[in-house]
Parts: structure tokens; sequence; C-alpha cells
């Protein structure tokens, strides 16, 4: 009897302990609702923790449905997060560079910003394929876990237009997972 009691408690401890892990990933887990599906986008509070509070406030307050992917390079990435659709809002409220050692490969998710490194806002761009010139320069804040083939699958835009898309896709919703 005391084996058993022994391990039904090992049991429940495990299962406890898994449940309460689960719950502390999916607060770091952005679900980003394209027309093609579902991406998953792994926040990294440890390496950005103000981009990531900032990123998740706005995404609980709806900021970022509907929003256009404005600026699209094949080959590079797709940028979004402006309430404008043309680069140049933003949600108010600059932000101080998180810049880390974290390297711009294939899904990772940065914040756009302008000349001044504590420019950023609320623009973020998730990178196509590896691009080793923006490490340093950007705040990583995330990386796309699943569904990049959603990310692949935004409307490009004109290579001769730095991008610009007409017609654009859009962010349907972006949600916190823990909230779903």
């Amino acid at each position: 009897m005391y084996k058993f009691l022994k391990n039904l408690l090992s049991v429940f401890i495990t299962v406890l302990f898994m449940t309460s892990a689960n719950a502390a990933d999916k607060e770091n887990i952005i679900l980003l609702e394209l027309a093609s599906g579902i991406v998953e986008i792994e926040l990294l509070p440890e390496v950005a923790p103000n981009h990531v509070n900032r990123v998740k406030e706005l995404a609980r307050k709806g900021f970022y449905n509907g929003l256009n992917f404005h600026r699209v390079i094949d080959g590079f990435m797709a940028q979004t997060g402006d309430p404008n659709g043309d680069g140049t809002g933003g949600s108010g409220k600059n932000l101080k560079a998180e810049f880390s050692d974290v390297p711009h490969q294939r899904g990772t998710v940065s914040m756009a910003r302008a000349m001044n490194p504590d420019s950023a806002d609320s623009q973020f761009f998730i990178v196509f394929e590896d691009a080793p010139h923006l490490d340093g320069q950007y705040t990583v804040f995330g990386k796309v876990v699943k569904g990049m083939e959603h990310v692949d699958a935004i409307k490009k835009g004109d290579s001769f237009n730095n991008g610009l898309v007409e017609d654009p896709d859009k962010i349907i919703s972006m949600k916190v997972a823990s909230d779903k």
C-alpha cells in the first residue's frame, strides 16, 4: 500500500508540475492568426522583458487585430504592427532598446524601429531567412515555433519599393495563449 501511495503521489506531483509549467509557457506564447492559419510565437522575456510585456499588453487590448503586413520583402522579412498601415504609426510609447546576442535566424521576431535605437513601439517583423546583418541592432523578443509556413505565405511587396504591399494581408487576431 505504501508503494502504491508513493507512486500515486509521484504521479500527482508530476502532473501538477507539468500543468503549472504549461500554464507558464502559455503566458509566453503569442497566437498570431493569419488567413492561412495560426502562427505560434514563443516570447523571450529573459532576453527582452520590456518588449515582451509591451507586446502582450497590446495584444490583450486587441491593438494588433486587423493590422496590415505593410512591408514584406521576399527572402527577408514581413513587417506589421502599424495602425496607419504604412510604417509611420505606432501605439505612442517608445521602448528603450534591449539588444542581445540572440541571432536573427529564420522565424526570429524582432521589433522594428527608426534610426534612434530607443524608438521601437508596436511594429515588429518576422524574418523569412537568416539575417545576421540585423544582429545586435534590433530587439529580438520572440521566435516562431509553429506555423512558419503561414508566415511564408504572407503576400510579398514590391521589391522596387522597399517591400510596400498593395492590398496587404492582415493579422486576423493576435492573442496571448494563456488568455485563449
